[in-house]
């Protein structure tokens, strides 16, 4: 199938454009689902996200099996904060075969948000072992693993990141509460010192790093 003018218009982000080529291909075929589906990722890339809900749920009464629609609703449903409905959405689209990095990653995001950090460990690690090139993932990743208590993984990865992505603020500071947190205070006070270089005003890093010093001025 040759893609739409339409895909090819939110590719450019000609939305309106994008919107009546849409129209037309979904008159012109009303029982294809993947119509459907393009109509719901163009109202989503506009922040339409309700709207959308209702013609992934349309492309899905086509066929239930339309991996790309529930991954579509789950994405909507997540920007609406309903990470309860997008969990599950993701993972009837991993399941149905949808079992890209980003399906694993958006699944994990939607257990984090709803503080299932044990449930969306598997799927944050996924995520990282099939797109390991993803500094978020690897980050939310070790976020995880700090939250579920393996604070020594957690900094190994934290470190990871910050070895592929060396301006990353928020992994150093991560990494400096990690390090602190096994009296290794000098590698510490470095990482929060590099979270402060990038980012001046991280309050957290800053925070950080004078709770360390005033433990030094205490020796």
């Amino acid at each position: 199938m040759e893609p739409s003018k339409g895909l090819e218009y939110l590719k450019k982000g000609k939305f309106e454009e994008a919107a009546k080529s849409l129209e037309a291909m979904i008159e012109a075929d009303p029982q294809n689902p993947v119509h459907y589906i393009n109509f719901g990722n163009l109202l989503s890339a506009v922040h339409e996200h309700e709207k959308a809900i209702n013609f992934f749920d349309k492309a899905l009464s086509l066929d239930e099996n339309a991996a790309a629609a529930l991954y579509g609703a789950g994405i909507a449903c997540y920007h609406l904060e309903q990470y309860s409905k997008a969990a599950k959405l993701f993972q009837e689209a991993i399941t149905g075969g949808l079992q890209d990095a980003d399906t694993y990653f958006m699944a994990g995001m939607s257990l984090v948000s709803l503080g299932e950090n044990k449930l969306a460990f598997p799927y944050m690690m996924r995520a990282t072992e099939l797109n390991p090139d993803d500094h978020e993932a690897l980050f939310q990743f070790a976020l995880c693993q700090g939250r579920i208590g393996d604070v020594e993984s957690a900094m190994r990865t934290f470190e990871k990141v910050t070895k592929k992505d060396e301006k990353h603020a928020d992994a150093w500071y991560n990494l400096g509460v990690c390090l602190s947190y096994f009296d290794r205070n000098g590698e510490a006070l470095e990482a929060f010192d590099k979270a402060l270089e990038i980012q001046p005003d991280h309050y957290l890093a800053g925070n950080g790093k004078r709770n360390i010093e005033s433990k030094n001025t205490k020796h």
